[in-house]
């Protein structure tokens, strides 16, 4: 009798934990990846998969494909090792590290671990076989000189990056493309017959031929040529392609909204609340086109009684089809100056979905009951049919509601009356934010004004009414007590997570205040009434926004996860997005889970799981953040072509930023920032201050602070980069004379 090798371990009886799930997949069952990675602990060392097929004795030709291309995702998603020898071994997360590479514009990079764990810091050495997005596996091979976990390449899992969009250039016979998208630092190549009839200084899109290496940087192919580099519209252009934003419908989804009409079916109103005759109105900026929410309000004996009516986008959108698919590709709309790419196609995005005036629409309501000092007392949600009475504007509400227009009151003396029970309910409830210690910064907003050819004009400011706050509080209060009814029904759900400040960023910010003279309270877990005591108490300082950009600097950024984490700066144990589902795909899962419930269906039978809602929340949190890059990408261009014609002007400006590089000035009345590089400070050398966010000179004492007035000239202005440059005017100060020495007799 012969032993079989410890490479031949026999798991062909072996029952897998997760065999009924297998089997629900494919009709002829594979190894599930948990019973995969079992073999090859078992084992000790790596296995072909010719081994790994004998040992779980499969024959069928469907089987073999199956687990061929498990075993590739399971590579993919740094599960397993592929190594040299054509051979699976398990990743050791001890040893080796799988994540996201986040590319830097320096030439380095980070790796942002699939665990969760802290990022590793990349060399730029290490990133030259690297592009940003893709993913791999590293080593932890020591620390840097700051500290930070540094990390070697062992392996590339997956190559993300397979276009890029960017300048053509032709520097002593050599052909490159410089990418627009700064998280990718390496030029593009671009081999002689492969640059087709682009010219010199043109934007392009180059498709990756050849993916780079620890020799070698990446190689591609002009494969369409997008137009000259100052041309109208071509930052918005750029942005799409660098951030691959999705920005084309699919034949599928143009084929399941052909039969779609602009009136709502009169089928699909049957079995609902009939709100027709209920004054409810939209109250939405001039330019908005795309109306999600309507409000009404009633005065009741015990308080008010507050509808917030929002688009049923889920009845339209079925899971899993075409329309859902691409929504959930997209997550998000993009707004761009005077652009927009929706969510979802304009036929129900600004037709059927939007809440336009005088029309029948199909919406899910939030019904709360609201005591006379702003407390909520009962939540009810139903589906309805409603007819917005009136789209009104934030700036004819707050003239009616503060400024008492007459001739505004008279043209909308329909609704006047359910208006004002609107601003008193929103008064008693901004009392109780207050006291719940929400958080309300001052932050400024700006629009940017177009002329002809797309030429800016000038930046303004977006001034913040009563009416942008009435509205924003009843929607918080509506997405709250979403979170509250699925959390109550014990539903998957997707919540908006917002934790507090971390402690290496509290002992910064605490460090902060003491050298202001502020004491943060709280102790190692400040609440936000603790923040908003520090806002309250430096309204009337002069370095109150300073302080008040550290406090929101010292937060975490918020996301999207199934967790109930609580949302730190609106001070509540639970909140969801539920609100916007025509431009938000999580809000779009939430109205499903609540249609789910008015069914009275269990939980257990919900379309998406725990596990489910853990990957949506990180596919539309980083959705989200690629949407904010590119809108910044677009805003940072047009301001930088709005400087061009003010080279060698003079403007005043706040320091808005300090570095170890320098410190960036926002021009006053004007809203573009740019920097004054450490380099150009004169008569000293100056040291940064991390702590305390200044910059000092080591002779002079000189200190550049968050907040201070500066006068600067604007030195250059660098589209490519979408940077801008200052230099710093100094005051001529008039030396004092030397004394004369006396000689000695």
């Amino acid at each position: 009798m012969t032993l079989k090798s410890k490479k031949n371990v026999d798991f062909s009886s072996t029952q897998d934990p997760f065999a009924q799930r297998e089997a629900e997949k494919y009709e002829n069952p594979i190894p599930s990846r948990e019973l995969i990675l079992q073999l090859l602990e078992q084992v000790g060392e790596p296995l072909s998969r010719k081994q790994i097929t004998e040992n779980f004795a499969l024959e069928h030709e469907d089987q073999l494909e199956a687990l061929r291309r498990r075993l590739r995702a399971m590579e993919r998603d740094g599960q397993l090792l592929f190594n040299r020898r054509q051979q699976y071994c398990l990743v050791n997360n001890k040893d080796l590290i799988a994540g996201r590479i986040l590319g830097h514009a320096d030439g380095f990079g980070f790796i942002k671990p699939d665990d969760g764990s802290d990022d590793l810091f990349l060399s730029p050495r290490e990133m030259k076989a690297l592009l940003h997005n893709d993913r791999a596996i590293v080593r932890v091979a020591g620390l840097d000189r700051k500290g930070r976990r540094e990390g070697a390449l062992v392996e590339v899992l997956e190559r993300n990056t397979h276009q890029i969009v960017g300048r053509l250039f032709v520097e002593r016979g050599c052909t490159f493309v410089t990418p627009d998208n700064k998280n990718i630092a390496q030029d593009v190549l671009i081999p002689k017959g492969e640059q087709g009839k682009a010219k010199k200084g043109q934007i392009v899109v180059v498709e990756i031929i050849e993916q780079p290496s620890a020799r070698c940087q990446p190689i591609g192919k002009v494969i369409e040529i997008l137009g000259a580099h100052m041309a109208p519209g071509m930052e918005i252009e750029m942005a799409i392609r660098s951030h691959l934003l999705p920005n084309q419908w699919p034949a599928a989804l143009l084929d399941e909204i052909a039969p779609l009409s602009p009136e709502v079916p009169e089928a699909a109103k049957l079995n609902r609340i009939d709100l027709r005759k209920t004054p409810l109105v939209t109250i939405d900026g001039e330019d908005a086109r795309d109306f999600d929410d309507a409000v009404y309000a009633q005065k009741t004996p015990k308080g008010w009684k507050l509808l917030v009516a929002i688009a049923d986008v889920s009845h339209y959108v079925a899971v899993n089809a075409a329309l859902d698919l691409e929504a959930k590709n997209r997550s998000t709309s993009v707004y761009f100056p005077e652009q927009v790419i929706p969510m979802l196609p304009e036929i129900l995005s600004n037709g059927l979905c939007s809440l336009n005036p005088q029309v029948d629409r199909l919406c899910m309501v939030c019904e709360l009951n609201i005591s006379d000092t702003g407390e909520v007392l009962r939540t009810k949600f139903f589906e309805a049919v409603m007819r917005s009475h009136a789209r009104m504007t934030y700036t004819d509400v707050a003239k009616i509601l503060v400024d008492g227009d007459k001739a505004l009151a008279k043209k909308y003396k329909e609704v006047l009356p359910h208006l004002q029970q609107l601003y008193a309910l929103y008064k008693v409830m901004r009392v109780m934010r207050e006291e719940r210690g929400a958080m309300d910064f001052d932050t400024l907003e700006t629009k940017i004004v177009f002329g002809e050819n797309r030429k800016i004009e000038q930046i303004v400011p977006v001034q913040r009414n009563d009416a942008h706050k009435l509205i924003e509080e009843f929607m918080i209060t509506a997405n709250a007590a979403a979170a509250r009814y699925l959390n109550r029904k014990k539903m998957p759900r997707l919540l908006r997570v917002h934790e507090g400040p971390g402690e290496e960023k509290l002992l910064a910010l605490r460090t902060f205040l003491s050298e202001a003279g502020l004491h943060l309270g709280g102790g190692l877990k400040p609440t936000p009434i603790d923040y908003m005591h520090i806002v309250n108490s430096v309204k009337d300082r002069p370095d109150a926004h300073l302080i008040q950009t550290v406090l929101l600097r010292s937060m975490s950024q918020a996301v999207y996860s199934p967790e109930t984490k609580g949302h730190f700066g609106l001070a509540l144990e639970a909140y969801a997005h539920f609100t916007s589902p025509i431009r938000r795909y999580p809000d779009l899962l939430v109205h499903r889970a609540i249609r789910h419930c008015l069914q009275k269906k269990p939980p257990e039978s919900f379309c998406y799981g725990f596990p489910d809602m853990v990957v949506l929340g990180e596919h539309c949190s980083a959705n989200e953040r690629r949407a904010d890059d590119a809108t910044r990408d677009v805003v940072s261009w047009l301001k930088c072509e709005y400087m061009l014609d003010k080279v060698g002007e003079n403007f005043s400006g706040i320091i808005s930023a300090v570095t170890g590089f320098g410190f960036f000035v926002e021009l006053q009345d004007i809203y573009v920032e740019g920097l004054v590089h450490i380099s150009n400070l004169p008569q000293d050398y100056f040291h940064f201050d991390p702590i305390s966010r200044h910059l000092k000179g080591e002779r002079t004492g000189k200190c550049y602070r968050l907040g201070d007035s500066v006068d600067v000239t604007v030195a250059r202005v660098d589209l490519d980069e979408k940077k801008i440059d200052f230099q710093l005017q100094v005051k001529a100060e008039v030396a004092p004379k030397p004394k004369k020495r006396r000689r000695k007799k």
